[in-house]
């Protein structure tokens, strides 16, 4: 089935958002995060640039917003201890589902998991030195969207960074995706939701260009492979 991919398809849906998912696809689905990110996301990439710099400077503080089974923290935690740096990671979902999951596969890593959302961190005056999430956006309407950003801003302390990433839209990212993940759709995948949900994330993803037009004054847009996006805000203060 072929799909009209010059818009954005904003009314579709994934199917672990349902509130009613099958419980055994959604933790199968967040057990296999750990590789698709791995793959798609580069997390490590995000840690080198974006965390380890300011870790070496002393103790850091890094929120995950949207964590879901919070893989990305557990590797961002596991490789602050394997750097003997020190930081607290704290894994943020609105979705009790992803958040009991994901503390109880913590396997030692240490994160704080937390169910809640980011507005209420806010409430309570937290601060972090980067605040970041990962295929997010594209699940969010507009005014969500706009609430996100501004929370993620109030986030992050003087010099902090606010990284948002996620998929950028394209016929060859949706091609890819399709391409390398079938052959996996009746092993690794099985049982899963993420074959059909991705395809559909891609569907519902913005390209650069529509992200950077509807993000707000200070906030740039950086395009990266494979089919990435990243968003990102820094403090005036902030150093490299």
């Amino acid at each position: 089935m072929s799909h009209d991919l010059s818009t954005r398809a904003s009314d579709a849906r994934e199917l672990m958002d349902d509130p009613g998912a099958d419980v055994a696809m959604l933790e199968r689905t967040y057990e296999r995060f750990r590789l698709v990110n791995a793959l798609v996301s580069r997390p490590g990439q995000f840690y080198r640039n974006d965390i380890r710099p300011r870790a070496r400077r002393g103790r850091v503080r890094v929120l995950d917003v949207g964590a879901g089974g919070a893989d990305v923290c557990r590797m961002i935690a596991a490789r602050l201890r394997r750097d003997g740096l020190e930081g607290e990671v704290t894994a943020l979902d609105a979705d009790e589902r992803a958040v009991r999951w994901a503390a109880a596969h913590d396997d030692g890593a240490g994160v704080r998991y937390r169910c809640a959302l980011a507005e209420d961190l806010v409430a309570e005056g937290d601060q972090y030195d980067v605040v970041f999430s990962n295929h997010v956006l594209h699940h969010l309407s507009a005014p969500e969207l706009q609430g996100v950003l501004r929370d993620t801003d109030r986030l992050a302390g003087a010099g902090g960074v606010v990284v948002h990433r996620d998929i950028a839209r394209s016929k060859a990212a949706y091609a890819l995706f399709a391409a390398a993940t079938l052959p996996f759709a009746g092993t690794l995948l099985r049982g899963s939701f993420i074959r059909v949900d991705g395809l559909i994330s891609i569907r519902r993803s913005y390209t650069p260009a529509e992200l950077a037009a509807v993000a707000p004054e200070g906030w740039t847009v950086r395009a990266g492979l494979p089919a990435r996006l990243e968003l990102r805000r820094k403090k005036s203060d902030a150093r490299p």
